[in-house]
């Protein structure tokens, strides 16, 4: 009997220690963010920065891994099958997030709207109308328009990827402004895009301020229009495209953070009000300041999914109405 106690015990001791296992409070281990680019982008850089608040407020590692290639298809099925339990997490934007989905459903190996769940868009960077200085003496908007037409298929624009919304971008303005220019895709995201136009391989590009701002002030970019409401208090002689001439142009470049679909409520709500709590730390907004960027979280995990549905639903329609050729 005593050896039956004994034996029962344990088995108990086993049952309530595995339960407490189970139950440990989110999160007890590191936690990794997927990027799916190379480092040095907006993209790259929103995780860095929102993941130094992850760890300081969680109180756990935060390690930023970068998977470029295939569109954002790579690292946002990486994310997506990996156990949904909230450690592994994944930032994306408007390409790979909204565009992919819709342009490139076929190669994805999971249903992608079943398989990721929205948990808050972090920030939205401005972006730049930007030339290279490489043998491209072009100071506005008009200049560049003027030199393209009268050198049809000779400026060639670079962009994150065919179908990433800085194609999309300079397709509509190329068919606004009567414009016949040569697209360079780059799979790599900004860096990529900046070496291109750097070494001159491209001359235009829509590009983010952020990542462009060394070049900028190396004298290596000019930026001849800002895709913005408002003109930006760093750049007050830079016009929005809208004054420039071409209004209704150009895409809002947001990042957000998204997770596996099953991952269970109580840690996705864990994670939406650690961003919201990060959002409001001042080092978060002053480096995002520094990068010429606003931070703005969703007010709710639903009206998240909610926010994203309506991204997907308005690149459907924009995909419908533009196309392009996505064999390049």
């Amino acid at each position: 009997m005593k050896r039956l106690t004994v034996l029962l015990g344990s088995v108990l001791a086993l049952v309530l220690g595995g339960a407490a296992v189970a139950q440990d409070k989110y999160p007890s281990k590191p936690i990794k963010i997927v990027v799916p680019y190379a480092p040095g982008g907006a993209t790259d850089i929103t995780a860095r920065i929102f993941g130094e608040q992850f760890k300081s407020i969680l109180g756990q590692q935060v390690v930023v891994e970068n998977k470029a290639g295939a569109f954002g298809i790579l690292g946002i099925e990486e994310m997506a099958r990996s156990k949904p339990d909230g450690y592994t997490l994944f930032i994306g934007n408007v390409s790979t997030n909204a565009i992919t989905p819709v342009l490139f459903k076929s190669k994805f190996q999971i249903d992608f709207e079943k398989s990721v769940v929205s948990v808050s868009r972090l920030a939205i960077y401005p972006s730049f109308l930007i030339t290279t200085t490489s043998n491209f003496d072009m100071k506005s908007v008009k200049d560049v328009v003027d030199f393209a037409k009268k050198n049809p298929g000779k400026v060639r624009y670079t962009s994150a990827g065919v179908g990433s919304f800085p194609h999309f971008d300079m397709e509509v303005f190329s068919r606004r402004a009567g414009v016949d220019m040569i697209h360079i895709p780059n799979k790599t995201g900004a860096a990529g895009m900046i070496n291109d136009l750097v070494v001159g391989d491209a001359q235009v590009a829509f590009l983010n301020a952020a990542s462009s701002a060394s070049m900028i002030k190396a004298g290596k970019l000019r930026p001849v229009a800002v895709l913005a409401e408002q003109r930006l208090k760093d750049y007050p002689d830079v016009p929005t495209l809208a004054e420039a001439g071409f209004p209704g142009v150009g895409t809002l470049h947001w990042q957000s953070m998204f997770a596996p679909a099953d991952t269970p409520k109580p840690v996705l709500e864990t994670i939406f009000k650690t961003i919201q709590q990060a959002a409001k730390v001042p080092a978060l907004q002053e480096a995002f300041s520094k990068q010429l960027v606003s931070v703005k979280p969703n007010d709710s995990l639903e009206e998240s999914q909610k926010w994203l549905n309506g991204e997907l639903a308005s690149w459907r329609k924009i995909t419908s109405e533009v196309k392009i050729d996505l064999s390049n």
